[in-house]
């Protein structure tokens, strides 16, 4: 029902079609980087007793159960390892087809992920099922850049926050989608658990079937292929609306200040001193939205609901709760993100699981001597999810977009999904030395580095509200310490009003008066 209202007031707002592309391209992408996220949870008892099947039916003797446990943790992460080559290679893949292009282009890996993991049962081959998870993590890798990406050009500056959360709203429908198709009454047993990759195919799907009838980014259209016609065509598509002259200008103005269209390399953009501190601020960010510990979250979730006295049979049913708190707090965060703005939901975000994370460690540490406190565990459990989906759930993908222009872009995105599924491994590799070492307390590390990252924002990050692309890296000349703008440069980059246009016509004309002068002056002379 909520989902419902949301949609109704995004229609309401936006043009009908701005939100069917946002919608299309976050189906067919964020949606199935979350399913994914939480498909393999369900099914874990019967892929495990799938391996040994298939290694007894090939060697003669059941698997030891370190190789087991070796086989099931590379299945699992190797979706990160994928996720990795996907972000790796994205940058070409907007370069050469286009923001909408590559998410198109991206089902394909959608499709050739289905066939394997589906198909592995039958054919009796688990690295069928390994080889699936990889080429589904590609496919996650290329979507978290080019979604952002093409969300942040399609839109108008002044819902740009909002339009961008559909991603992080998206990733929590996934994995609540995930964990409900997961169910012992659904697809979550034994004989139909290879269902449940094949559902992946549906959203992929949707996605080819509505994309494609959709504009390509404007402003790909207009700075990377010349191509004005199309882009005022798509600029028209988008904001409903004849007269997009201001866009089209605003995107010239972008332009100007950049000087050219050429896109420069991941080496060219970490050299540049004019974006330095925009360069840092995304890897700390994107490293914090890896590292703030909501993966290791659901790894003590079974044990919490297991030891407040919760039947073992009902605990899915009760997990269920964690999917719901994420979508709820996702569709909140886009619906009051253009009141609060982006920097404050992200560091209250951050700041606010850094709190959770401490009072969950004093009631895991108190959860046997007091009675009550297990479901006062449960209750951070929700409150440390909420607070992830309020900020640091999508507004990442967002700054990224926003504090780099068109030329550096593609490069941030690569650099930023690089960092992020690098943090993602290294999550699940260190994580589980972290909670053997520490115990209980390991929920302080996360804690740590939440409170470290909203600081660090807190200093350095500017509010991007509203502002153009152009507006938002002058915001980081002072500190990257860039000297300042001429009285022309400021001109050039003054928000796209009908005042400014006049004044920059009424400069061009007096400029040409001037030339005329100064000829007319020379001719006398001689």
């Amino acid at each position: 029902m909520t989902g419902v209202l949301w949609i109704f007031l995004l229609f309401q707002r936006w043009n009908y079609r701005l939100v069917i592309a946002a919608l299309a391209g976050a189906v067919g992408s964020s949606f199935l980087y979350g399913y994914n996220l939480s498909v393999v949870n369900a099914p874990a008892v019967y892929i495990k007793a799938f391996y040994n099947e298939t290694w007894s039916n090939r060697y003669g003797q059941p698997m030891e159960n370190g190789t087991l446990t070796l086989l099931w943790s590379m299945m699992v992460s190797i979706f990160a390892i994928g996720g990795l080559v996907g972000a790796l290679i994205v940058k070409s893949l907007v370069k050469l087809l286009g923001r909408k292009g590559a998410l198109l282009f991206n089902n394909t890996f959608a499709v050739v992920a289905v066939l394997l993991m589906s198909l592995s049962e039958v054919a009796g081959s688990f690295e069928m099922l390994m080889l699936g998870r990889f080429i589904i993590g590609i496919d996650g890798g290329i979507a978290l850049s080019a979604l952002p990406m093409y969300l942040g050009e399609i839109s108008p500056k002044k819902i740009r926050g909002s339009l961008g959360q559909i991603t992080s709203v998206l990733i929590c429908a996934g994995v609540f989608v995930g964990q409900i198709l997961g169910l012992p009454e659904l697809l979550g047993k034994e004989s139909s658990w290879p269902y449940l990759f094949g559902f992946i195919a549906v959203p992929a799907l949707i996605q080819l079937v509505i994309l494609p009838f959709l504009p390509e980014s404007p402003r790909y259209l207009q700075l990377e292929k010349q191509d004005t016609v199309r882009a005022e065509k798509a600029f028209q598509v988008f904001l409903g609306k004849k007269d997009v002259s201001k866009e089209l200008e605003e995107v010239w103005s972008e332009h100007r200040a950049q000087q050219n269209i050429r896109l420069v390399s991941v080496v060219e953009l970490l050299k540049t001193r004019s974006v330095r501190w925009q360069i840092i601020t995304v890897i700390i960010t994107m490293a914090c939205y890896q590292l703030c510990g909501l993966n290791a979250i659901w790894f003590y979730t079974n044990s919490i609901f297991s030891e407040a006295g919760i039947q073992k049979a009902q605990i899915p049913y009760i997990t269920l709760s964690t999917g719901a708190v994420e979508v709820l707090a996702s569709v909140l965060s886009c619906l009051t993100i253009e009141r609060l703005g982006h920097k404050a939901l992200l560091i209250g975000g951050f700041g606010l699981m850094s709190l959770f994370f401490g009072l969950l460690t004093i009631s895991l540490n108190l959860q046997k001597t007091v009675s009550w406190m297990p479901y006062l565990s449960i209750v951070f459990i929700l409150a440390v999810i909420a607070s992830f989906c309020i900020g640091p759930g999508g507004i990442p993908f967002i700054i990224t977009g926003e504090l780099f222009e068109q030329t550096s872009r593609p490069a941030a995105f690569m650099v930023a999904g690089s960092v992020s599924w690098i943090s993602n491994f290294s999550v699940g590799l260190l994580f589980p030395f972290i909670q053997q070492a520490l115990g209980n307390f390991c929920f302080l590390v996360f804690a740590g580095v939440c409170l470290a990252g909203a600081t660090y924002l807190y200093i350095v990050l500017p509010e991007t509200k509203n502002k153009t692309f152009v507006e938002i890296s002058q915001s980081f000349a002072k500190i990257n310490k860039l000297p300042p703008m001429t009285t022309e440069q400021k001109m050039e980059n003054l928000p796209v009003t009908d005042e400014v246009i006049v004044t920059r016509e009424i400069n061009v004309v007096n400029g040409q008066a001037n030339n005329e002068h100064e000829s007319l002056e020379m001719e006398q002379n001689f």
